[in-house]
Order: C-alpha cells, then sequence, then structure tokens
C-alpha cells in the first residue's frame, strides 16, 4: 500500500491562464515538484457535467478546447498525458459502493478545467490523468459526499484535485482592469477562513453566510471542486494556502493543498 496522496484544490481561471501563468502558474510548478511520483492524478472540473456520474477511462485522452474566442494559439495546445483505465474501473467501483450512479466513458477527453492547471502541475505530461464528472444538479453537500466517496484512491496514490475557480463572475470580465474589486477579496478571505478553520458546515452554506457569494458565483459549479476536495481530505490534515492573486480583477485565483509535508 502507498502512502496517502494529497488533495488538491486548483484554480484554473480564463482559459488564458494557458499562456499568462502569472503568480498561480510558477507556485503550481513548485507544488507539483513536491509531489512524489504519483500513480495518477484524478480531476473534477466544472467544464464535464453529466446527468449522472461519470468516470473518464480513455487510456490517451484528447486536449479538449472547450471555449472560444480566443487566441489561435491556444488552440494550438496540446497536454499528451495518459490515461489509467485501471484506475478509473476502480473509482467507478468506488462510486457505485457508495450509493452513486455511475458509467465509465472511454471517449471523453481532458476539458480545460483540467489540463490547463495540470499544465503546469506536471509539465512533463508525464503523471496519467483522468476526471469525474460533476452531475447535474448537485448541492455542496453532495459534493462533499462525492470528495469523501473518492478519498480511498488517496491510499492507491492519486493526487485527487478539484478544479474550479474561488470567484467565477465572468459577466464582469471584461480584460485588463486598473484595479481588483473589492468583493473579490472579500469572498476570498472568508473562503480562506473558512478553509483553514475546516469550517465545513459554513463552505456547505457559503451561498448564505459568505460575503459577496451570489456576486462572486452567480451559479456554484466553480466552487463545487472545493466541496469535493474538502470531502476527500482526512481527519487532522491542514491545508496550505497557495496564494494566486486576483487576475482580471475579478478571478480569485487562490488554491489549496492537503496532505504535502511542511
Amino acid at each position: 500500500m502507498m502512502t496517502r496522496s494529497p488533495v488538491l484544490f486548483l484554480a484554473h481561471g480564463a482559459p488564458t491562464f494557458a499562456l499568462e501563468p502569472g503568480h498561480l502558474g510558477p507556485l503550481l510548478e513548485g507544488l507539483g515538484g513536491r509531489l512524489s511520483a504519483p500513480a495518477a492524478v484524478l480531476v473534477i472540473s466544472p467544464h464535464w457535467q453529466t446527468a449522472q456520474l461519470r468516470v473518464m477511462a480513455s487510456a490517451a485522452p484528447e486536449t479538449i478546447h472547450d471555449f472560444s474566442g480566443f487566441a489561435p494559439e491556444l488552440y494550438e495546445l496540446e497536454y499528451p498525458v495518459p490515461g489509467h483505465p485501471q484506475l478509473a474501473a476502480r473509482t467507478a467501483g468506488l462510486l457505485a459502493e457508495s450509493g452513486f450512479e455511475v458509467s465509465l466513458d472511454e471517449r471523453r477527453g481532458l476539458d480545460h478545467g483540467a489540463w490547463v492547471p495540470l499544465r503546469y502541475l506536471f509539465p512533463g505530461a508525464d503523471v496519467p490523468a483522468f476526471q469525474v464528472s460533476l452531475p447535474h444538479g448537485i448541492d455542496p453537500a453532495g459534493a462533499l459526499r462525492l470528495g469523501r466517496a473518492l478519498a480511498p484512491l488517496r491510499e492507491h496514490g492519486v493526487v485527487i484535485a478539484g478544479s474550479g475557480s474561488l470567484t467565477h463572475n465572468l459577466g464582469e470580465f471584461r480584460g485588463p482592469v486598473a484595479g481588483n474589486a473589492a468583493y473579490v477579496s472579500e469572498f476570498r478571505d472568508w473562503v480562506r477562513n473558512a478553509v483553514l478553520a475546516r469550517s465545513t458546515e459554513d463552505l456547505i452554506a457559503y451561498r448564505r453566510l459568505a460575503p459577496h457569494a451570489v456576486r462572486a458565483h452567480p451559479s456554484d459549479e466553480h466552487f463545487l471542486p472545493l466541496l469535493v476536495a474538502l470531502g476527500a481530505v482526512g481527519e487532522g490534515e491542514e491545508a496550505q494556502v497557495i496564494d494566486g492573486g486576483i487576475c482580471y480583477g475579478m478571478l480569485a485565483m487562490e488554491s489549496y493543498a492537503w496532505g504535502l509535508e511542511r
């Protein structure tokens, strides 16, 4: 049995993060260097939502460019990482045992919520990667339950990574801006304090308790991967903050890691 692998919450920001590392990119590169030979990385991204849970079982997942209107060079980027059908099957089994309806998907590739941060975390594309979808209509409590069902994979060398965004109001996306919106840092700070205090119930109820929650997340699919990650975290594991700054004045790039050696 391998030692327990870490759990991550990674901000993937706008697709342009793939070309513009900003403050977070080098931090993720450093984080990847601290992850000792994982068997695979499992990513839960808001950009793959399905009616029921599906697990990506492709042996060679394609790089999906699931965005439009960006610079042509973004569409030329590839992340030729191998998949891991065996671990995908084990994952599906764990989810079924926890009462989820689940199926394998042998054709699905990696969406940009997965491959963009993974390009920084594992630039050599040498760590197998696969995804689990987010079911339509899942709520924060359900996302936490999903993470708990995935947690045993950590004992088999699988890094569990929720990929989202700590704030995600694309209606306010305007490209380069003069400064950061105040609500972004206020919401980020509330979430950071709740994560560090392991205030799980507060995070489940974030839309009611956090300042500016509905403005920060008009819909909560980009917040739910944080709850999935928290569900996979073991008792007593402390969060390490990866302060990725704020992009475009409204995208908080803060990320977290659990289970790392100090």
